[in-house]
């Protein structure tokens, strides 16, 4: 029998928020974050993260713990589910004998053997959704669709996609994760929102790594950034190679480029190595 999905209620959010994915087991970027959001002095209460705290990187445990003593809102990735049900992999719907399936059976196994008993019994707790508002709107974070954890769903998606998750869930605002790559897209009163990850760059050719800043204001107005940062990558690639993990990931840290473009759609093939500039997309 299928899992029924749950939906936690974190209520009206005011202010500033900061929304992120993908920390993927990088320990150092996460902790580079964690300074971020000090900075902004953004609360706990104020920080939404799309799932998949586990994955390509050397650090499984930590960063789960570090993540749950943050105390910040977080929903399950397909990662998490598969590690609490004890799967055997990775749930990213990756094609059979394809680099990113052969490379996560090796990373996979990894995490499942390092991570602690608390630390599974917390992704056992984790929402599938978070419902909230913010700035007169209705919003909720999802992993990948409302409608599939592991649907990759990018800037080239048809819109029409994108349309049936807000349709269905009754909100004007949708964050979402999964496909690894920073976008936002608009249409009417509908938003969609993907503050990217903080684990892997984004096949830009840099190092950096995305988040969000969210931002309301006054009679309903609000503003979004998207926002990259610079971390200890080196270390992380370091503590990668250490543990005999895929290398052709610890290298994607060092050069900001993909091992390969197997997920992605042809528009966004196209734009590997091409820098992402962080600015203010939009103010409403």
């Amino acid at each position: 029998m299928e899992r029924k999905k749950t939906t936690k209620s974190i209520g009206e959010l005011k202010g500033r928020l900061l929304a992120f994915g993908g920390v993927y087991s990088n320990l150092q970027a996460l902790e580079q974050l964690q300074q971020i959001a000090e900075d902004w002095q953004i609360p706990p209460s104020h920080i939404l993260c799309t799932g998949d705290v586990v994955g390509y990187c050397a650090e499984p445990e930590a960063s789960v713990q570090a993540i749950r003593e943050w105390g910040i809102h977080c929903i399950a990735g397909n990662v998490e589910i598969q590690l609490r049900e004890g799967e055997a992999d990775c749930g990213c719907d990756f094609r059979d004998g394809s680099r990113c399936d052969t490379f996560s059976r090796q990373w996979y196994p990894y995490a499942q053997t390092r991570l602690s008993r608390s630390a599974i019994e917390w992704m056992q707790e984790l929402p599938d959704f978070l419902r909230f508002r913010f700035a007169d709107r209705e919003a909720m974070v999802v992993h990948g669709s409302f409608h599939h954890t592991s649907e990759y769903v990018f800037a080239s998606t048809p819109w029409a996609v994108k349309q049936r998750n807000f349709v269905d869930t009754h909100t004007q605002v949708i964050l979402a994760g999964h496909c690894g790559l920073p976008f936002q897209q608009q249409r009417g009163n509908c938003h969609w929102l993907n503050p990217g990850v903080i684990g892997m760059p984004a096949n830009d050719g840099t190092v950096r790594v995305w988040y969000m800043i969210l931002e309301a204001e006054a009679a309903g107005e609000w503003r979004y950034a998207h926002q990259a940062f610079f971390y200890d990558h080196r270390q992380a690639a370091k503590r990668m190679r250490a543990q005999g993990l895929p290398e052709s990931y610890a290298q994607t840290l060092e050069t900001g480029i993909w091992d390969n473009c197997e997920i992605l759609p042809r528009e966004e093939t196209e734009m590997q190595g091409v820098q992402l500039s962080q600015k203010y997309l939009a103010h409403f």
